[in-house]
């Protein structure tokens, strides 16, 4: 780990209504005492789309490299990360290992990018559970769908 970063905490959390369908993501990043929340909508969109925009918008928000403690109830996001999806992903020139197109390639090579920034840890946590950060993400990722509608 590098000491000299800033570290930072961020909760990330995506949701859509039907799938595909209208989704909203929420952030909470931490700093601190510091607390930023953020969130956002797209139209048509799925679930895991959400979820892997929650994360890099999340990212996107901090204005140096940083040490980050990533938090998601996403098996998706952090499994690709901790199980090495992404390396076999990229071997294979972006194709899963049953030689299909891996799906959200954008995502997936723009949260590469940031992750080559910050010194990120990624962290699986259980959804819809008594976890008060994640459970505020999903508050803003709904509220953002809902105030669409």
């Amino acid at each position: 780990m590098n000491n000299e970063r800033p570290r930072v905490t961020i909760y990330t959390d995506g949701a859509c209504s039907g799938n595909p369908g209208p989704g909203g993501w929420g952030v909470v990043l931490m700093f601190g005492t510091h607390k930023k929340e953020l969130s956002g909508f797209a139209e048509k969109t799925t679930n895991n789309r959400m979820e892997l925009l929650a994360a890099i918008r999340g990212l996107e928000a901090l204005k140096q490299p940083c040490v980050v403690e990533l938090y998601s109830d996403s098996a998706y996001l952090v499994n690709a990360w901790q199980q090495h999806w992404l390396d076999g992903w990229q071997k294979r020139g972006w194709l899963t290992s049953q030689k299909k197109p891996v799906e959200n390639q954008d995502l997936w090579k723009r949260l590469l990018e940031l992750a080559g920034v910050h010194q990120v840890l990624w962290h699986k946590v259980k959804g819809h559970a008594d976890n008060p950060w994640n459970n505020r993400c999903d508050e803003l990722a709904v509220a953002e769908i809902k105030r669409r509608r």
